[in-house]
C-alpha cells in the first residue's frame, strides 16, 4: 500500500492487527471502533500487559479486580513479586485505593517491601457487597418511579417480609 513508514504503527492484541495510519488517528481508537470500547479502555487493556505473568492470571481468574490491576501494572518488575509474596502472606488482594497508593509510592520511588506489607496488612472490608442494578428491578415499577422511589418501596418491603417470617416463626413455637 506504500505507507509512510514514520506514520506506520502496528498493534497486536487478541490477534487482531491495528495500523496507524488513518488521517491522525491513534491505533487505540482504530481498535476501540473495532470493539466497541472507548479508546481509554483499551489503553488501560494494553496497560495490563505490563503486569507479571502471576498478576495478569488473577485478572483473568477474576481475583483482581481490573482497575486496582491497571494500577498495579506501574509498578516495577521487583515490587510486583514483593506484592505477589505480600499477597500471599495476607491471603488478600489490593483494593482499588491501596493499589493507588502503592503505585504512588512507587512512582515517589518510596516503595519498599515494608511499605508493600504494611498496605497489604491493612484491615479491608470484607462484608459482602449487595448490588442490584436499577435494571433488575425497574420491570416491577411504573416508569415514573425514580431510583430512590424504588429503593425505599424494596425496604419496605422487606420489612414487611421480616415482620411475616417472625408471626409465623412465633406461631410454630
Amino acid at each position: 500500500m506504500g505507507l509512510n513508514p514514520k506514520r506506520r504503527f502496528v498493534y497486536r492484541l487478541n490477534g487482531v492487527q491495528v495500523e496507524h495510519h488513518f488521517q491522525g488517528q491513534k491505533s487505540r481508537d482504530v481498535l476501540a471502533k473495532q470493539t466497541g470500547e472507548s479508546g481509554i479502555q483499551v489503553q488501560r487493556f494494553i496497560r495490563l500487559t505490563y503486569l507479571a505473568p502471576d498478576l495478569l492470571q488473577m485478572v483473568d481468574d477474576r481475583k483482581i479486580a481490573f482497575n486496582p490491576a491497571v494500577e498495579l501494572s506501574f509498578l516495577k518488575p521487583e515490587e510486583q513479586q514483593q506484592l505477589l509474596d505480600a499477597m500471599e502472606r495476607e491471603q488478600s488482594t489490593p483494593s482499588l485505593s491501596q493499589a493507588q497508593r502503592l503505585k504512588k509510592f512507587s512512582q515517589e520511588g518510596k516503595l519498599s517491601a515494608d511499605v508493600i506489607n504494611a498496605i497489604m496488612g491493612e484491615k479491608q472490608d470484607l462484608t459482602p457487597k449487595i448490588s442490584i442494578s436499577r435494571d433488575q428491578v425497574k420491570k416491577y415499577f411504573p416508569a415514573s418511579y425514580t431510583p430512590k422511589q424504588m429503593q425505599d418501596t424494596i425496604l419496605k418491603l422487606l420489612e414487611q417480609w421480616q415482620h411475616k417470617r417472625q408471626r409465623n416463626q412465633e406461631m410454630q413455637r
